[in-house]
């Protein structure tokens, strides 16, 4: 299974997740494949071409902006917006990421491809589902 983990997150927060789910999945920040100012539209665009991909995202802009909505969900990829976690600092995200990694990743795995979550700050091992229409 495959993560990408947009602008709102760390690069090196995603490098180090890729090095624990080892070989079962991969997690890559978007500096890796486009450059840090690609708008929203176009990496969410590439990916759906690409294949089998959950987005990770600091940035609920993208569920509620009609023209990003629009193309998120026509993708159809799954997405886990982390809702308050940008504001804290690399470290906390990073043990909080940790300890929600194998939630998110099991909840992807189940989930039908274009499902959006929120997962909130504090670890409670349940995600709020977002519903949306196009």
């Amino acid at each position: 299974m495959n993560f990408f983990f947009d602008n709102t997150l760390a690069p090196r927060l995603a490098r180090a997740l890729d090095e624990l789910v080892g070989p079962e999945s991969r997690v890559v920040h978007l500096t890796e494949d486009f450059s840090a100012d690609t708008p929203d539209i176009a990496w969410i665009e590439k990916l759906a071409a690409n294949g089998n991909w959950t987005i990770i995202s600091g940035d609920l802009r993208i569920s509620r902006n009609p023209h990003e909505r629009r193309a998120w969900q026509s993708a159809g990829l799954t997405t886990f917006f982390l809702k308050g976690w940008p504001q804290k600092s690399f470290w906390i995200q990073a043990s909080r990421l940790v300890q929600w990694w194998p939630d998110i990743e099991q909840q992807a795995r189940r989930v039908k491809a274009g499902a959006a979550f929120i997962v909130p700050f504090k670890y409670s091992g349940r995600f709020e589902q977002l519903q949306f229409t196009l």
